[in-house]
């Protein structure tokens, strides 16, 4: 069943271009699941708000949590690398993105559904602007879901990496199809906490949002967020409230930076 709904996203993705002419295009989507009685959803509670959800806030019997990450193609990337406002092909990719994912998950949970079970929509669980905006603290973190289907891990940016990088959005479906959860191992994918060697992150961010106090890295919300909904531009597409700037132009952009230095040394 897994092969199945990966092949379902992946196919919906690949096509998404063509079939709402987005100026946008997408790379290989990397796809997680957990188990939906996953003890760290509890740990979520402590770690980012008492007020988190669980799985089975939305779903009484959840059995899993489908997680996926939609990397942005290289071109994307690099026009977001110069100046200190986003670029616009970055605004339109997380606009077009966010637009991908409300699309995915209410065809996903279409599909889901016809095999005999239930599924959250995008109203559920939307990509973004779920958050409390005076504590600046989502109660259902994609990220942090996506850290627990093991396939990524956090930056001191706070930015998520996975084998495709840190450069996209995330998205995530609450089901009661029981599905077999993904390995989640204890390999870093940030080179600065796997080695102590990169900090290029906190040199890209153009408001001095992030330092390395602790081991972990900090970043103060207050001056991303003042940087980002500030004066963001509107386009007919939408509003261009992004940065993207840390995670631009950095060995964790497109790909798993831990990975690749393990493979060159091997």
């Amino acid at each position: 069943m897994n092969d199945k709904l990966n092949h379902l996203i992946k196919d919906y993705v690949s096509n998404y271009k063509d079939l709402k002419d987005t100026e946008t295009d997408w790379r290989d989507p990397v796809i997680g699941i957990a188990d939906a009685d996953d003890p760290m959803f509890l740990e979520l509670k402590e770690v980012i708000s008492s007020s988190h959800a669980l799985p089975t806030d939305f779903i009484d019997d959840a059995k899993s949590v489908i997680v996926f990450f939609l990397p942005f193609e290289e071109e994307v990337v690099k026009s977001n690398i110069q100046d200190k406002q986003s670029s616009k092909k970055w605004d339109y990719a997380k606009i077009e993105t966010n637009n991908l994912i409300e699309d995915l998950i209410d065809y996903m949970q279409a599909e889901i559904e016809k095999m005999g079970y239930k599924a959250t929509s995008s109203k559920d669980l939307p990509p973004t602007y779920n958050y409390d905006e005076e504590e600046l603290i989502s109660d259902w973190s994609h990220r942090h879901v996506g850290y627990i289907t093991g396939m990524g891990t956090f930056g001191i940016n706070n930015m998520f990496i996975t084998d495709q990088g840190s450069c996209g959005r995330m998205g995530s479906i609450v089901t009661n199809l029981s599905l077999k959860p993904t390995e989640r191992d204890d390999q870093e994918n940030c080179l600065y906490k796997y080695n102590g060697k990169c900090k290029v992150c906190v040199d890209r961010c153009v408001v001095n949002a992030i330092s390395t106090e602790n081991k972990d890295g900090f970043v103060d919300r207050e001056k991303c967020y003042e940087h980002i909904y500030e004066d963001p531009p509107e386009y007919s597409k939408g509003v261009g409230d992004a940065c993207g700037k840390c995670k631009s132009g950095v060995p964790c952009s497109t790909t798993n930076p831990v990975k690749e230095l393990i493979k060159k040394d091997n």
